[in-house]
């Protein structure tokens, strides 16, 4: 008999721990998705950054060939 209990306590048990650990799995999904966007927006900061230093050589190399005025 008190085998039973203990299995009905595992048991139970079993089933409030898959009962609260169902929605968290749901949302897996979607911190997933979100990763991968924040990974793409990364990407692409970097390649704007790189743009921004190309684009600060030439304004460089514009102001060394343009004579200043005062």
């Amino acid at each position: 008999m008190l085998l039973w209990v203990w299995i009905a306590v595992v048991v139970v048990a079993l089933i409030i721990l898959v009962a609260s650990a169902a929605p968290l799995l749901g949302k897996l999904g979607g911190l997933r998705r979100a990763a991968a966007k924040l990974q793409r927006a990364q990407a692409e900061a970097l390649k704007l950054q790189e743009r921004m230093l190309a684009l600060q050589e030439t304004v460089a190399q514009v102001e060394a060939k343009v004579p200043h005025r005062k």
